[in-house]
């Protein structure tokens, strides 16, 4: 492998850390490297800024001049909330930028490259492309489709089913640990009011060392979550959102006292859901609940990624299949999903499928 890609490499692990924790930006690594020296490495700071570019080059400092800059995405050239990374840069006087991806926002879109070349830097666009545009797939899906990156995530038996014989739990502790990394990399989390009613769950990361939960979402239509949910008991630490479409019961003041969000949305509309999600900022959507939220998206077409535990203990089930081999197999090809991994895990396996970006 060349040094140009290992180097990107160590950008994009960068760049990982930051997932669900740097909404609504996209998740950026960045290294400077100096007589093939890495002088300093950062990503993008939990809520999205300071960028990676401007981190890295406050480790830097005045050794930045000269240097090459490995960054997964295209420096910003927009002003927001903090100047453009290429105008930082441009100020570090450093030799040469390698970029790994174009941003897809309109307002860099190729901008940052043209200022750095303007600069005289040189500029190296591609590196490790696919690997940078799998990572910010959320932010590139936002960008480009005014939703979130969307991923279906269950739990069932060996059949497909969601809901066991009898019980409530389907795979081993060591698929429910994995369950947990998987949430701290998701800007939200989304059930459905029939799962909150009956789990009343708390749908935060409980792993050792991991302090970050994502968002919590309810499609609750007609504003049913009970105030002392565990969802709203502890609303105002870690936040609740909720996207509903009446209030036939008028309350939706009871809920804001308690510290959730609201949001009204037509009714039965989840297009128009993850639209309002992505005016939100979100990128990366992770949908956990039953077999009808998951039919539901399902149905419209709304999914990217399908990561399944899958018992191999407990073979039926009651209710439907949702995600039977055969139903799942069908969706994936209709779609454009493909296998990505498949592992053991204990007595269950794991099996993921994405949409290619």
């Amino acid at each position: 492998m060349a040094a140009e890609e290992r180097l990107m490499q160590a950008a994009l692990r960068m760049a990982d850390r930051g997932l669900g924790r740097v909404w609504p930006n996209p998740a950026v690594g960045c290294l400077i490297v100096q007589d093939n020296r890495i002088i300093a490495r950062a990503r993008t700071a939990d809520g999205g800024r300071p960028h990676a570019e401007t981190l890295a080059l406050e480790q830097a400092g005045p050794q930045a001049e000269g240097a090459t800059v490995y960054v997964t995405l295209e420096p910003c050239a927009h002003h927001g909330k903090t100047p453009p990374c290429v105008d930082s840069l441009i100020a570090a006087k450093v030799a040469k930028v390698v970029i790994g991806a174009i941003d897809p926002d309109p307002r860099t879109a190729g901008k940052g490259i043209e200022a750095l070349k303007a600069a005289g830097i040189e500029v190296c666009i591609g590196v490790l492309e696919k690997d940078c545009k799998a990572l910010n797939a959320g932010f590139f899906t936002r960008i480009a489709e005014n939703r979130p990156y969307i991923c279906l995530k269950a739990a069932c038996t060996k059949e497909g089913y969601m809901t066991p014989p009898e019980g409530r739990w389907i795979t081993g502790p060591q698929a429910l640990n994995l369950v947990h990394l998987q949430r701290r990399k998701f800007d939200a989390i989304l059930i459905g009011i029939g799962t909150a009613m009956a789990d009343n769950p708390m749908l935060t990361t409980r792993l050792p060392g991991f302090h970050h939960s994502p968002v919590r979402i309810v499609l609750d239509s007609h504003l049913r979550l009970p105030a002392d949910a565990n969802l709203c008991k502890t609303a105002g630490i870690i936040p609740l959102w909720i996207l509903y479409a009446n209030d036939p019961n008028n309350r939706a003041g009871e809920l804001e006292s308690v510290g959730a969000k609201l949001f009204k949305i037509p009714s039965r509309d989840l297009a128009a859901a993850m639209h309002t999600l992505a005016e939100q900022g979100m990128t990366r959507l992770l949908v956990e609940g039953g077999p009808a939220i998951h039919t539901a998206f399902m149905e419209a077409g709304l999914c990217d990624e399908i990561t399944v535990y899958r018992s191999s203990e407990i073979i039926s089930g009651r209710g439907e299949a949702v995600f039977s081999p055969e139903k799942i197999k069908k969706f994936a090809d209709r779609k454009g999903l493909t296998p990505s991994k498949t592992r053991l895990i204990e007595q269950d396996s794991l099996e993921i499928y994405r949409r290619k970006v």
